[in-house]
């Protein structure tokens, strides 16, 4: 009788004395990532490291030997500076209206592809085209090919009509970058503004036609605060981009008239004035701002999923 009872006991405790430990089962399931971690960290966080301990220094690469330690003074430099507060507010006027053009543009784009027509798979195609070119060759494509005083598209359409033939980019510098990155960016805010408008409750919007509401009644009570969520996710990832964009400002402009913003100068800085310390302490500022950005926008997406998710 002792031995029927004991047999079942320790065939149940054998494969709890065989399973490992809590700890171990971790350690093993996180295994496979730690070769990615290690590389991010050594292809991001050190690089990082090294520039936050130059950014310290005044450090010319010119007179290596006289370099020395500032502590904050080439941030107070880069604050205080008036090429530099100019590059920050160009930086600022920058995004701000590429942005919200780009918003507009993809919302009108989201509205016209949310409705069915014949061919609305191309012409979905085709819009998306602008956001897979290379940021390089879209500058240079519009440089070239749109802005050229003799021989550009701009200037031939004018021609053909009798009007002036102005060199654009030389009268409206930073109205000539904008474009070429609204141009390049709207196809993105159309592709997030249009996967919230197939979101939506279409129950709900056919009991609004029901009850006698307009499609500007629609849009204003039912679609817009829909794409709430959408919409601000939509600007602060093209703020994230475009508040690092060194692109378009380096390819059609080289930084000139007026247009230089804090990627350009930090760039300019570096490369041209070998003002490794200031350059640093720029790039620190640049890279703060996009983490703070950053945060809010995956906040956002984070809630986007969460709503997602409670339906």
């Amino acid at each position: 009788m002792t031995a029927t009872t004991t047999a079942p006991l320790a065939a149940d405790s054998a494969p709890a004395l065989r399973r490992p430990p809590a700890r171990l089962r971790a350690w093993a399931t996180r295994a496979p990532l730690l070769p990615a971690l290690v590389f991010m960290i050594v292809v991001t966080q050190l690089p990082f490291v090294a520039t936050l301990v130059i950014s310290f220094f005044d450090w010319n690469a010119l007179y290596p030997k006289a370099r020395r330690f500032t502590w904050f003074d080439n941030y107070q430099q880069v604050l205080t500076d008036a090429d530099l507060r100019h590059s920050v507010w160009v930086t600022v006027l920058l995004t701000a209206s590429v942005v919200i053009a780009s918003l507009v543009l993809g919302l009108a784009l989201a509205l016209l592809l949310d409705r069915k027509f014949k061919g609305r798979g191309v012409v979905r195609t085709l819009l998306i085209a602008p956001f897979l070119v290379v940021p390089v060759a879209a500058a240079l494509l519009w440089k070239h090919v749109l802005y050229n005083p003799e021989y550009g598209l701009l200037n031939g359409l004018l021609h053909y009509v009798g009007g002036p033939q102005p060199d654009w980019v030389s009268h409206t510098p930073l109205l000539a970058v904008e474009a070429s990155l609204v141009w390049q960016w709207t196809p993105f805010m159309m592709l997030i503004l249009l996967a919230g408008l197939q979101s939506r409750d279409q129950q709900q919007i056919e009991a609004a036609r029901v009850d006698g509401a307009s499609d500007w009644q629609i849009f204003r009570h039912l679609t817009l605060p829909h794409l709430r969520r959408y919409l601000e996710l939509g600007a602060l990832l093209g703020s994230i981009y475009i508040v690092q964009n060194f692109d378009a400002v380096f390819t059609l402009t080289s930084g000139g008239l007026g247009t230089a913003n804090l990627p350009y100068t930090v760039y300019q800085s570096f490369y041209q004035a070998h003002e490794n310390g200031l350059a640093s302490a720029a790039g620190v500022l640049v890279v703060i701002g996009s983490i703070i950005i950053a945060t809010f926008a995956l906040r956002v997406v984070s809630s986007l999923f969460r709503e997602e998710v409670s339906r």
